[in-house]
This record gives structure tokens, C-alpha cells and sequence, in this order.
């Protein structure tokens, strides 16, 4: 109903200017009668530009594009804005207003004296604005209820589409976020793979933070003025994208993407692309970002772009650009069949290291072995990715190859504090760096079993003659999780106190479902937090620490 109601308005608004047009015509000189119908009839034939909506509209390629709007006297506004916004190639477009001169008089009284007097020189059409290039650009004008205007828009690269947003309802808020005042992308720090932005907070952040939120744009071509323009780009490269860069989550429409989240204030989507690569960030209302996993010695691109979730529409911050630092030279240390190396990871200083391994057989192992936190491994031979893993403890690696194949193994710390790692290549393999290990290194303890002065735990053994020593340590409840976290892996029994050692025995079991141990600890005091130790010492001669287990022994009994 409410559509018919508008095309009812329309068409008799359009009939109305006509007529009221047409009465111009009468002291008009003949050739100004022909282009003046020419004008009316191409205004009956085209496209009313809606007021209050964002309109998409696709130009062809040299072919000009009209639409006319009338301002609405009923909502007296004070003045009216055109935003246009480029999606690919700079345009040309331009506002044109005709006014219009009534031809009766103010009594409704027709007076050929008074018409022949006010229409001697009728008004020309006059340009008010015109703008070429592919900045988003707004023009804001005063209101003439008796003129019509007129917007053309004009590619002359290719085929294209663009955005125009008419707003005469200054109540009605802003479609678009504010910038502002100084929309500058400031580029806090650089390294070899990061880069740390800041920006100004948008006003409509301030005043609208949970439908408002910023987005990034990262790639190594240029910057882009407007969010249209970033993912028209990107879909041309045949990836299909969302929406908008406030991004949904649908499955269908992050097929050929590699989509990350990293918080529940941050999603990340990187589009591969012939060229490079593209990222989109959204961070919510984040002002500062640090962009991380970039490549050493390469010009990036950025652009912040704040968006209102409810509109999808958005404005752009002025982009800039920085150039990754070069990547030092690497450090590569040179591992021995069979040499076991102790490797600390700094954070601070050296976060990592590179180790080569040229192969004398076939089959190759390597061992590692986390002292403290979690590390990351990756194994790369004759440049080809052979193993790639993140762990605490301890990892084997079996590879097989052929003679004379060169191993680089990049050792990398993913802990916040300073860890360290043993590691060992042999091709050796009656030679292990390790004894042969449990199916698992736990230590388990009995409730049920627990007294106020004893506590009995258990673990599981191997096949061969080892020799196991247990140790305890009274904690507080407070120094439970600094305990447990400082543990270091890779010391041995001599690091204890001789007071901490309970008892070192040797025992196995050819069926490894009885190779068992359990012990029960006595002479311990009621209600109290001890921590336990095993450590496993088989005939390489290196021992391997279980992970240590808390009980609390009963308060009463």
C-alpha cells in the first residue's frame, strides 16, 4: 500500500513540475523550447534519487548516468547533503539545479500582464557542484523548494558501481560514522615482521560504541579510500567475500579463505591473493594495533576504516603505509650426529634458533626436549616442510630421506618468559638420547589411600632395567601454579636437596601392562600440600623428570 501511495506521489509530483515547466515555454525563444523539452523528457524517463537511503548504482563505461530529486517543503530542512562514494575507478559527477518559476499569481488569478512581466528571462539550468576523481565526497547545499535538481554521473575507465546517500532529515543522525578531525593513521613502531598503528577515536565511537566498530585493511599493492573500493578489489580477484568488513561468519561465505579468530573482540580473515596477500581485521573499538606475521623488508598498506554495524556503511581514515625492517642475518648452528645441545630461548634477545643437520643414512631422529613451557618446532628438508609442531615435554621425530639431505630445524619459544631445549639429531637410532618412555609420564595418587601422615602415588614403568627416584617438597597453597610453572624438565636429581629425596629403586616388567610402580610415602604431617617427583634414569644416562603431582593430606583421621 505504501509503495503504491509513493508511485501515486511520484507520478503526480512529476506531472505537477511538467506542467508548471511547460508554461515557461511560452516567451521562450524556439531553440531554448526544443532543449528544454528534451531535458523534461529525459527527467520523466529516469531515476528519482531516494531520500534517506544509501543507492547502489552501476555505470556503464562513457555512458552518462541521471537522477533528479526534488526537497520535500513539508520537512523545511535546512540544507541537503549528496555523499558519493567510488567502488573501483575515479568517476565524474556533478549536480545541476533547475529552478522553476510559477506561473499564476499569488491569488491564483491568472494575469497575462504579470506572467509576460515575471517569465521576460526564464532561469538557465546552473551547475552547482562537479567533482572528478575516486574520493568519497560530499556536497552540502541550501534547499530550493521550486527548482529540480539533477545529479549525472559519468566512468570514463570501465564499467563500475558507486554509492550515493541524499539526506535532506537532519534528524534523522548520520548513515555514515564520523572522522575526526585529524584522520590520520599514526605508525608507532616498526620491526622485522610487526607493525604497531594508532588512531584518533571517531566521534561516532564515543557516542554509539556498540554499533560502531573499526576495521583493517593490510596489503602490499596501495591504500584504498573507501571500504567499497578495498573489497570491490578484492572480490575482482575471484574471492568471494562478506558483505562488509564488520564480516559474518557464514561458512558459504568464507569458502577460499583462511579465517582466524583471535578474540572474541577480533576476527581476522586473510585472503590469498596472486599478488600477495590480503588481511581484513576487525577489532571492535580498539584504537591501537599491533599487525603481526609480516614479511621481513616489505612495503605494507593500511587503512582503518570505522563502520556502523546497523548500516554496514563506513568512512575511511586516511591511509598510510611503513616498510618491514630487514631481516637479520640468520644464525645457523651446525648439529652433530649424535651431540646433544642445550638451547636458552630469550625472549627479549634471541627468540629463536636455527639449527642444520646434513644427513650420513637415510633414517634420521631427532629429539627434543622442553626444559619449561611450550615450544615450536619445524622441520624443513632440501627446503620442503617435513614436520611442524607445537609442545611441552618431550617430542621424537622419525624421518626418512636420502643420504647427503640438508635439515634446517627453526626452534622457536611461544611462552611470554625465557624456556630452553635440549636437542639431539643422530642417525644412531641403538643410540637413543632418551631411554625407551612410558606411554605416560603422569603421577597418579589415591584418595581413597590418603591418610593424615601418608600418601600413596603411582606411575608407569618400561620394559628394560631403570632406576626411579622419588622426592617430595612441602608447598603452600599459594605457591601451587609457581611451582608447577617453573618446573625445569631437563634437571636431574642432583638439583634437589638430599632432605626432598624419598627413595631411588630399580624395577620393570617385559608386560608393560604391569610395569606399575606404586610407593607409599609416610612420616608427612596433616593437612598439608606436597609436591611429588619421579625422575626416570635409564641406561643413556640422562634422566627424564615426570610430571609433578600436588596431594594434601588428610586434616583429620
Amino acid at each position: 500500500m505504501l509503495l503504491k501511495m509513493s508511485r501515486v506521489w511520484i507520478y503526480l509530483l512529476l506531472q505537477f513540475l511538467i506542467a508548471v515547466s511547460l508554461c515557461h515555454l511560452k516567451n521562450v525563444p524556439a531553440g531554448s523550447q526544443q532543449s528544454f523539452k528534451n531535458g523534461l523528457f529525459n527527467f520523466y524517463h529516469s531515476l528519482i534519487l531516494a531520500d534517506g537511503k544509501e543507492t547502489t548504482i552501476h555505470l556503464l563505461k562513457d555512458i552518462p548516468k541521471k537522477y533528479y530529486f526534488v526537497l520535500r517543503e513539508d520537512r523545511a530542512p535546512i540544507s541537503f547533503t549528496v555523499t558519493v562514494t567510488p567502488c573501483d575507478v575515479p568517476i565524474e559527477w556533478s549536480i545541476l539545479e533547475n529552478k522553476l518559476q510559477i506561473c499564476f499569481s499569488p491569488a491564483g488569478n491568472y494575469d497575462t500582464q504579470d506572467i509576460s512581466k515575471s517569465q521576460k528571462i526564464p532561469n538557465p539550468v546552473s551547475t552547482i557542484f562537479n567533482y572528478k576523481g575516486n574520493s568519497v565526497e560530499t556536497y552540502v547545499g541550501m534547499p530550493s523548494f521550486s527548482a529540480i535538481y539533477l545529479i549525472e554521473f559519468l566512468s570514463t575507465e570501465r564499467d563500475t558501481h558507486i554509492t550515493v546517500y541524499l539526506t535532506s532529515d537532519i534528524t534523522s543522525g548520520h548513515l555514515y560514522p564520523e572522522l575526526p578531525m585529524d584522520p590520520r593513521i599514526d605508525v608507532v613502531d616498526i620491526g622485522h615482521t610487526v607493525v604497531t598503528l594508532a588512531w584518533k577515536h571517531s566521534p561516532s565511537v564515543l557516542q554509539h560504541k556498540e554499533n560502531i566498530q573499526y576495521c583493517l585493511l593490510v596489503n602490499e599493492k596501495h591504500n584504498y579510500k573507501s571500504l567499497c573500493a578495498a573489497e570491490t578489489a578484492i572480490r575482482s580477484s575471484g574471492i568471494k567475500l562478506p558483505p562488509t568488513l564488520a564480516l559474518s561468519l557464514s561458512p558459504d561465505l568464507l569458502d577460499s579463505q583462511q579465517v582466524m579468530i583471535v578474540s572474541k573482540q577480533e576476527l581476522s580473515v586473510v585472503n590469498k591473493l596472486n599478488n600477495g596477500e590480503v588481511r581484513q581485521i576487525c577489532m571492535g573499538t580498539m584504537n591501537t594495533y599491533t599487525v603481526t606475521n609480516l614479511s621481513p623488508s616489505t612495503q605494507y598498506y593500511f587503512d582503518i576504516f570505522v563502520v556502523n554495524l546497523l548500516t554496514n556503511a563506513s568512512a575511511a581514515y586516511t591511509g598510510t603505509f611503513a616498510r618491514t625492517l630487514e631481516e637479520p642475518d640468520l644464525k645457523v648452528t651446525e648439529l652433530k650426529d649424535g651431540k646433544i645441545i642445550h638451547l636458552t630461548l630469550d625472549k627479549k634477545n634471541w627468540k629463536f634458533y636455527n639449527l642444520q643437520y646434513q644427513a650420513k643414512h637415510k633414517r634420521v631422529q631427532f629429539t627434543f626436549q622442553s626444559c619449561s613451557g611450550q615450544i615450536s618446532v619445524q622441520i624443513t628438508r632440501n627446503h620442503k616442510i617435513v614436520a611442524s609442531e607445537i609442545f611441552a615435554g618431550l617430542r621424537l621425530f622419525s624421518l626418512k630421506g636420502k643420504l647427503m639431505d640438508t635439515y634446517l630445524v627453526q626452534v622457536r619459544s611461544v611462552e611470554q618468559s625465557n624456556t630452553s631445549v635440549k636437542v639431539q639429531v643422530s642417525s644412531h637410532f641403538h643410540k637413543p638420547l632418551f631411554s625407551a618412555l612410558p606411554d605416560s609420564l603422569k603421577i597418579k595418587s589415591f584418595s581413597k589411600l590418603r591418610t593424615c601422615n601418608s600418601v600413596t602415588i603411582a606411575w608407569l614403568g618400561t620394559q628394560e632395567q631403570s632406576k626411579y627416584c622419588v622426592y617430595k617438597k612441602r608447598i603452600e597453597e599459594d605457591q601451587v601454579w609457581t611451582e608447577v610453572r617453573s618446573t625445569d624438565r631437563c634437571s636431574g636429581p642432583e638439583s634437589r636437596n638430599k632432605y626432598e629425596k624419598v627413595l631411588c629403586k630399580y624395577f620393570y616388567d617385559r608386560n608393560l601392562q604391569r610395569a606399575v610402580a606404586t610407593e607409599t610415602i609416610k612420616g608427612l604431617d596433616a593437612g598439608t600440600l606436597y609436591l611429588f617427583d619421579v625422575y626416570l634414569t635409564g641406561p643413556s644416562g640422562i634422566p627424564v623428570r615426570y610430571h609433578s603431582r600436588v596431594v594434601k593430606t588428610r586434616k583429620k583421621c
